[in-house]
C-alpha cells in the first residue's frame, strides 16, 4: 500500500516551528478591582511579542507597552475607563514581559474588562484572566477569546469560565489539538506507522486511554507533574515515533536504539555536572525505555498489538500536556467532572478529525495517482519527525 506526498509536505513544513509549539497562542492577566480603580498586570510570552515585530522593526518593551495600552482596558457603564499614567514595565521571568496598568472609572457599577491584544494577529489566541474584587473578596477566572474579548465582572453574569457551557469545554479540547503542532505531529506519526486499519485502531485506542487517565489525575490534583518535564517528554515521543518508523523499515534497530539511548544517558551525565534542566534519573529512565522499545519494535514482524501498550505510555505523557492549560483555570470543584468529560471529548473529536482527514487525503490522492511509494514517504517523513522531535526535546530540556 502506498502513501501520498501530502503527509511528507505537512510534516516537513513544521520543522521550523518553535520549541514551545505545544503551548497555543496565549497570554495572562491579573485584574484587581478596588471601587472605581482597576489595576491589571499583563504577562506576555516573548514568542507572542515577536508577532508584532519585523526584520526592520524589532519589538521593544515600549512598543509592546503601547500596543497593550490600545488593546487592554476597563469599561464602566459602557464607557471606557481612563488610563492612569504611567504604565509600568515590571521585571519578569526570562522569556516573558510584564506590564502594570491602572484605570480610573467614573463609576464602580457594571464593570467590564476588555482584552483585544493579539486577536488581530492570531484569531485563536486566548487570554487567561484572574479577577479579584477587593471589596467583596470574590476571585474568578475568565477565559478571554476572540469571540469574547469583553467580560462582565460586576453587575453581569460573572466569570465566563464559571458559567461556560459544556460545548465550550468541548471546543477547548478540539482547539488544543488543532493548535498544538506537537500533538498533531505525533498523531500523524501514528498514521504513518499503521499499515492497516486495525493497527491504527490499536494505536489510537492506547493513546486515548493513556491521555484520558493522566488528564483526569492532573486536573483533579492527584498528580501534578512539572510542566517543563512534560513538554520535553512530549517532544521525545515525537522523535521516537519517527525513529520506530525507520527501524521498522530498515530492520536494523540496534544502531538507532543504541544511539538514542547513548545520547540520553550522555545528557544525564551532563546534568550531574549541572548542565541541563531535566533530572538525570528521568533521562536515564527515558534512555533505557527508548533503547529497549526500539530494539523490540525492530524485531517483531507484527507489532500492532504491542503498540497499544506503547502508545498508552505515550498517551500518559501527552495527557499531562493536555492538562497544562487546564491547571491554570482553577474552575470550581463542582464543575471538574463536566470539564474533564467535555475537554476530553473535544480532544477525541479533534484527533479523530485529524486522523480521518489525513486518511481521506491519502485515499483521494492515491485515486488521482498522485501517490508516492510508501517507503519514500515513510522514510523522509519519519526523518522529519525525528529532526522535529529532537529539536524540541533539546530546546525544552535546556531552556
Amino acid at each position: 500500500m502506498r502513501r501520498n506526498a501530502v503527509l511528507l509536505l505537512i510534516l516537513g513544513a513544521w520543522i521550523g516551528a518553535p520549541a514551545h509549539a505545544h503551548v497555543r497562542s496565549q497570554s495572562h492577566s491579573v485584574w484587581e478591582i478596588n471601587g472605581n480603580l482597576v489595576d491589571v498586570v499583563v504577562t506576555i510570552p516573548d514568542i507572542e511579542a515577536k508577532r508584532l515585530g519585523s526584520d526592520t522593526r524589532p519589538v521593544t518593551p515600549e512598543r509592546l507597552r503601547d500596543y497593550l495600552t490600545q488593546k487592554t482596558y476597563a469599561i464602566a457603564d459602557g464607557k471606557r475607563c481612563a488610563l492612569v499614567p504611567p504604565v509600568e514595565i515590571l521585571s519578569a521571568l526570562a522569556g516573558f514581559s510584564k506590564f502594570d496598568f491602572t484605570f480610573r472609572c467614573d463609576t464602580a457599577a457594571n464593570l467590564q474588562i476588555h482584552s483585544g491584544a493579539f486577536f488581530d494577529l492570531v484569531a485563536s489566541h486566548t487570554n487567561f484572566a484572574q479577577v479579584q474584587n477587593a471589596a467583596t473578596g470574590e476571585f474568578t477566572e475568565q477565559l478571554i477569546t476572540n469571540e469574547h474579548q469583553t467580560i462582565e465582572v460586576t453587575g453581569g453574569e460573572g466569570g465566563r469560565l464559571k458559567n461556560a457551557s459544556f460545548f465550550e469545554f468541548i471546543r477547548m479540547g478540539m482547539m488544543h489539538i488543532f493548535t498544538g503542532v506537537d500533538h498533531m505531529s505525533f498523531l500523524l506519526g501514528l498514521v504513518l506507522i499503521s499499515r492497516r486499519l486495525r493497527d491504527l485502531v490499536f494505536v489510537v485506542t492506547g493513546f486515548t486511554i493513556g491521555h484520558s487517565l493522566t488528564l483526569a489525575l492532573a486536573v483533579t490534583g492527584i498528580l501534578r507533574p512539572h510542566a517543563e518535564y512534560i513538554d520535553a517528554l512530549v517532544a521525545l515521543t515525537i522523535a521516537l515515533i519517527g525513529a520506530e518508523n525507520i527501524v521498522v523499515q530498515t530492520r536494523r534497530p540496534k544502531i538507532v536504539a543504541l544511539s538514542v539511548g547513548a545520547c540520553l544517558c550522555l545528557m544525564a551525565l551532563f546534568q550531574v555536572f549541572g548542565f541541563g534542566g531535566l533530572p538525570s534519573l528521568l533521562l536515564l529512565g527515558a534512555g533505557l525505555f527508548t533503547a529497549n522499545y526500539l530494539l523490540i519494535s525492530g524485531k517483531i514482524r507484527d507489532a500492532g498489538r504491542l503498540r497499544i501498550l506503547v502508545t498508552l505510555v505515550f498517551g500518559l505523557i501527552h495527557g499531562f500536556g493536555f492538562a497544562a492549560d487546564l491547571l491554570e483555570l482553577q474552575l470550581p470543584t463542582q464543575r471538574l467532572a463536566e470539564l474533564l468529560v467535555g475537554f476530553n471529548l473535544g480532544v477525541e473529536v479533534g484527533q479523530l478529525a485529524l486522523v480521518v482527514g489525513a486518511t481521506l487525503l491519502v485515499l483521494g490522492l492515491k485515486r488521482l495517482q498522485l501517490a508516492l511509494p510508501r517507503p519514500i514517504v515513510v522514510d523522509v517523513a519519519s526523518a522529519s519527525l525525528v529532526a522535529l522531535g529532537v529539536f524540541w526535546f533539546v530546546s525544552r530540556s535546556y531552556a
